[in-house]
C-alpha cells in the first residue's frame, strides 16, 4: 500500500509531498473548480511529477449533479468527467473517482438504473486509457454510498470500483469493517479521515489517528482483502488547522507509516 495526500495541483503540492517522504497525491476537481484550468496545467503537472518523483494516484470530481429530474445524463458534466479521466490518463494516474446524484422524482430502481448509465460511460470511457472509474462512499450530492447500492449498481458493473473512507460509514451508522469484508476486494482507493463521535454526535474529523476509528484492525482487514491501492490523507477539520493542522498530517503520516512498515 501506498500512503499519499489530497492537495492542489501546484508544484508546491509535490515539493511538500517530497518532503514528507509519502507516495502520491490525489486532486479533487469538484464542483465549482475550473476543470477547463485544471486540464489546460496537465503538462505541468506531469513535469512536477516527474521533476519530483510523487506520483498522481487518484482525480476525484464531488458534489456535481450527474443525471436530470428524468434520470438522463447530463453531457456536459459527463464531458467535464471525461476531460479529468483524460488528465488522469497522461499522469498515469489509475483512478478517477465519482458520484452520482438521487432523483426524488424517481423509484430506487430508476436511479440505480441512471448511476449504471452514467458510470458505464465513464468506464468505457476509462478503461482504453487505463483509468479505473470508483463511486465514493461520501453522502455530498451522491445515493451510491452503501451496500445496498453498491449490490444493485456494483454487482451489475464488474469493473466499477469503490473510493472507501471509513468515516462517512461510522458517521451514517455503518459497519465500516464489515463492508470491507464483504466489499474490501472492489476498493481501488482509501481516504484516511478521523471521526470522533460523542453520545451519538459528530464532534470533529480531527488527524486519523488521533481518532475513534480503529485503524490497526482496518489495515489488516485491507491486507485480507489483497488491497494495494493508495492511502490517501485527508485533513478535513475545523480545528485542526494552521500550525495544529501540520502536526496533525505529520503526525498521521508517521502513525500510518508504522502500520505500513515503511
Amino acid at each position: 500500500m501506498q500512503l499519499g495526500n489530497i492537495s492542489t495541483p501546484t508544484v508546491d503540492s509535490f515539493k511538500r509531498s517530497k518532503e514528507r517522504g509519502l507516495d502520491f497525491l490525489e486532486f479533487c476537481i469538484n464542483e465549482g473548480n475550473d476543470v477547463e484550468a485544471f486540464y489546460q496545467s496537465r503538462n505541468d503537472l506531469l513535469n512536477f511529477k516527474n521533476e519530483y518523483e510523487i506520483d498522481v494516484q487518484s482525480i476525484g470530481r464531488w458534489k456535481s449533479l450527474r443525471v436530470d429530474e428524468k434520470g438522463k445524463v447530463i453531457e456536459e458534466e459527463l464531458e467535464k468527467c471525461f476531460r479529468l479521466i483524460d488528465v488522469a490518463s497522461e499522469l498515469e494516474c489509475p483512478n478517477f473517482v465519482s458520484g452520482c446524484n438521487y432523483v426524488e422524482e424517481l423509484s430506487y430502481f430508476d436511479n440505480c438504473a441512471a448511476a449504471i448509465d452514467f458510470f458505464s460511460k465513464l468506464i468505457a470511457y476509462g478503461k482504453p486509457k487505463g483509468v479505473n472509474v470508483s463511486s465514493y462512499n461520501c453522502r455530498k450530492v451522491n445515493f451510491v454510498h452503501n451496500p445496498v447500492a453498491w449490490k444493485l449498481v456494483h454487482g451489475h458493473l464488474d469493473e466499477l470500483g469503490i473510493k472507501f473512507d471509513p468515516s462517512h460509514s461510522r458517521y451514517f451508522g455503518g459497519d465500516y469493517l464489515q463492508e470491507t469484508m464483504d466489499w474490501g476486494h472492489r476498493f481501488n482507493h482509501v481516504h484516511l479521515k478521523g471521526s470522533m463521535i460523542i453520545s451519538g454526535e459528530r464532534v470533529d474529523d480531527p488527524p486519523a489517528g488521533l481518532d475513534q476509528t480503529d485503524w490497526k484492525t482496518f489495515i489488516s482487514m485491507l491486507r485480507v482483502k489483497n488491497y494495494t491501492g493508495g492511502l490517501s490523507i485527508e485533513p478535513h477539520s475545523p480545528v485542526w488547522t494552521g500550525e495544529l493542522g501540520e502536526h496533525g498530517i505529520n503526525y498521521t503520516i508517521d502513525y500510518m507509516k508504522g502500520l505500513l512498515f515503511k
